[in-house]
């Protein structure tokens, strides 16, 4: 009699543990089920954060390829006020934008009319603007992109002091001090240069020609009648008038 009750305990112990067993099993696996899902949602989320930063770097090329003038305050005078204490000079890489070069903070730096209608800088070229200890700025084209030849007319406004020219039904900006060295009129023919992907407002003037009624004289671009720069197309502040 002991012994048939022995037996059905050792017999209960062992389907107890069974049991356990089975339990343990099943909670393993469902731990690992959810680490898996856990590992799973993380690996999403990265992935979407990779492709958000992919797309927010594509509109940032784009911003940088059809640059437009943007309502930020000039910072002339932080320039010229650079701290004579720091024995470092300062390098700045920006982009043109037709008049000014715009900083990697949004901020405008101003490059000096006559350098940028020399080296012809157009939207979207790439220059580094060095700030001495002393304060002089020197300014070099380092990335000119790509460039595109149009024909248009001289195009005077109506405050007289500002051009653009007109290439079949569009209106392209120039700098005035170009025009002044060509001797441009209104109506004259006007070889530009402008990006040859994206949009632009501005553009930069090759040549103009006269027009009919004015002398048929073509001039280019030469360097008497501009500052002297440097060959590796870099001005200073020194050189400016």
């Amino acid at each position: 009699m002991v012994s048939q009750k022995t037996q059905n305990n050792e017999e209960t112990n062992i389907s107890e543990n069974t049991n356990l067993k089975d339990e343990s099993a099943s909670n393993t696996g469902a731990d690992n089920e959810i680490s898996a899902k856990a590992a799973s949602a993380k690996l999403a989320l990265a992935m979407e954060l990779v492709t958000q930063a992919e797309n927010m770097l594509v509109q940032a090329r784009q911003l940088i390829q059809t640059t437009v003038s943007l309502p930020l305050p000039k910072i002339t005078r932080t320039i010229e006020s650079a701290d004579a204490g720091i024995d470092d000079s300062r390098t700045i890489e920006g982009v043109f934008d037709g008049q000014q070069m715009i900083g990697p903070d949004g901020k405008h730096y101003s490059v000096p009319a006559n350098y940028a209608s020399k080296s012809k800088l157009i939207e979207g070229d790439l220059l580094k603007l060095t700030i001495t200890a002393k304060g002089a700025f020197v300014y070099k084209q380092i990335g000119p992109i790509a460039r595109r030849r149009l024909r248009g007319v001289l195009i005077r406004n109506q405050a007289g002091h500002e051009y653009s020219v007109k290439v079949h039904d569009r209106l392209y900006r120039v700098l005035t001090a170009s025009v002044t060295y060509f001797k441009g009129h209104e109506g004259d023919e006007v070889i530009i240069l402008v990006p040859e992907n994206g949009e632009s407002k501005w553009a930069a003037v090759e040549n103009i020609m006269k027009s009919a009624d004015q002398s048929n004289e073509t001039r280019s671009l030469e360097p008497e009648a501009m500052p002297s720069f440097p060959s590796n197309n870099s001005v200073s502040s020194d050189d400016l008038i």
